[in-house]
C-alpha cells in the first residue's frame, strides 16, 4: 500500500478486552497482541461476539443488533464491554455499559460522555462481516447507512446535520400524516418543514458528492489488487439532488406528499450503484466478484479513515476465509499484513488453516480459542 501521503498521528490497536454479561460470555478477559490477532471456534462459539463488543467500543454501538437490550446475558440485567487502548505512549480506557430500564453509559477514561457523538471516530474500527453481502442484496438503506457511517466519523458537521435531517423529516411526515387524516392542507406548516428540511438536505448532498468523488479511485485501487485486472469496477450516487434544486423538489411534489403522507424527495431516498464491467453486481457479478467488491469497499473505508482521522483503524474480519477461495484468502491476508495496516483481529472456525496462513506472515501474531464461553491463548 501506497502510504506516502497519509501523515498518522497515532498507531491505534486495542491491548486488552473485558467482557461482563456481554451476549454468551460471562466474564471473560482477552489480551491481544498489536498486529495480527486470530480467534478460532465452532460456528455458534461467540467468535463474532468478541469483535462486535469491539465494535461497541469504537461506534457505541452493536454492528449486527441495534436493539442495546437483546445484547444483554440471557438471565441477566447489564452488560459491561471494558476496552484498554494504546496509541504510541498514550494509554487510554473505554467503558460501554448498558442495564436494563437505564440509558447507554460510555466513558472514557472514567469520563462519561454527555453526546455519544462525541465518542464517534476516536478509536476507528472497519468491520469485515459475512453479512456484509447485504450491501449488494438488499435495499439503499444499507448502503446509505454505509456511507453515512464513514462520514460521521471524521465530519461533526455531517454528524449534526444528518440528525437535524432526520428529527426534521419525521415532524414534516407527522405533519403530512396528522393534515390527511383531518383532510386539511396547510402549506405554509409544510414549507416552515421544508426550509429547514432544504438546509440540511443540501449540505448532506454535497457532503456525500464530495465524499465518493474521492472514495471512489481508491475503491478501484483495492478491487484491481483482490480481483482481476481486467474487470472494471463503478460506484455510482444516485440522488434526486442530482436532478435539480431540493426545493423545487419538495414544491412539485407536494400534492403527491400530501395523498402519501410521506415526503417522497430528498436525500433519505439516495442510493449507491454497485457496477462491474457496467452492469449491476447484484444480477451480473459471481459470489467471488461480490465478495472482492465488498472487501475492496471495506479496505477502501479502512484507508479513508486513516487518511482523514489520521488514526490506524483497527481491522475486523468475521469469518470471511469460509467465503473465499484460498488464492484470495491468501492475497487479502498479504494486504492487511503490511506496514500500511494496523492492528487486524480475525475468526475462523478451521484452527489448522489458521495456524497455516499465521505462519506465513512476518508480523507478531496470537491466536485464541473460543471453548465453553472462554476465550484461551492457544
Amino acid at each position: 500500500m501506497n502510504a506516502d501521503n497519509i501523515v498518522i498521528l497515532g498507531f491505534m490497536h486495542l491491548t486488552q478486552l473485558h467482557l461482563l454479561n456481554f451476549k454468551n460470555y460471562a466474564d471473560t478477559e482477552i489480551t491481544f497482541s498489536s498486529r495480527l490477532n486470530g480467534i478460532v471456534g465452532d460456528n455458534g462459539s461467540g467468535k463474532t461476539n468478541i469483535l462486535d463488543a469491539i465494535h461497541y467500543l469504537s461506534m457505541c454501538k452493536s454492528y449486527l443488533n441495534v436493539i442495546d437490550r437483546q445484547n444483554i446475558k440471557f438471565g441477566e440485567q447489564f452488560f459491561s464491554i471494558q476496552g484498554d487502548w494504546k496509541d504510541g505512549e498514550n494509554e487510554s480506557n473505554v467503558h460501554c455499559a448498558v442495564k436494563i430500564g437505564a440509558k447507554k453509559v460510555i466513558k472514557r477514561n472514567k469520563k462519561e460522555h454527555q453526546r455519544l457523538a462525541d465518542h464517534i471516530g476516536l478509536y476507528p474500527v472497519v468491520f469485515i462481516s459475512p453479512y456484509d453481502g447485504d450491501l449488494v442484496a438488499e435495499g439503499s438503506e444499507l448502503r446509505r447507512r454505509w456511507m453515512d457511517g464513514i462520514l460521521v466519523q471524521i465530519d461533526r458537521i455531517y454528524l449534526d446535520q444528518l440528525q437535524q435531517y432526520v428529527r426534521i423529516l419525521d415532524q414534516r411526515n407527522a405533519l403530512l400524516k396528522n393534515m390527511y387524516e383531518h383532510r386539511l392542507f396547510d402549506a405554509e406548516s409544510v414549507d416552515a418543514w421544508d426550509h429547514q428540511l432544504v438546509i440540511a438536505g443540501n449540505i448532506i448532498y454535497e457532503k456525500r458528492s464530495a465524499f465518493l468523488k474521492l472514495f471512489i479511485p481508491i475503491f478501484q485501487k483495492y478491487y484491481t489488487i483482490i480481483g482481476k485486472e481486467s474487470e472494471e469496477v463503478g460506484l455510482a450516487y444516485r440522488s434526486q439532488l442530482n436532478e435539480g434544486e431540493f426545493t423545487v423538489l419538495l414544491k412539485e411534489s407536494a400534492r403527491k406528499d400530501a395523498f402519501s403522507h410521506f415526503t417522497n424527495v430528498g436525500i433519505h431516498k439516495d442510493d449507491l450503484v454497485f457496477t462491474l464491467n457496467g452492469n449491476p453486481v447484484k444480477k451480473f457479478g459471481s459470489q467471488g466478484q461480490q465478495k472482492s467488491f465488498i472487501i475492496a469497499l471495506r479496505l477502501a473505508q479502512y484507508e479513508w479513515l486513516k487518511m482523514n482521522l489520521k488514526i490506524t483503524p483497527v481491522l475486523l474480519l468475521d469469518d470471511i476465509f469460509d467465503k473465499l477461495d484460498f488464492r484470495r484468502v491468501e492475497k487479502l491476508l498479504e494486504i492487511v499484513t503490511d506496514d500500511f495496516f494496523g492492528q487486524v483481529i480475525v475468526t475462523d472456525t478451521d484452527r489448522k488453516r489458521m495456524e497455516k496462513l499465521f505462519s506465513s506472515v512476518s508480523v507478531s501474531n496470537s491466536i485464541f480459542e473460543v471453548n465453553s464461553q472462554q476465550v484461551v491463548s492457544i
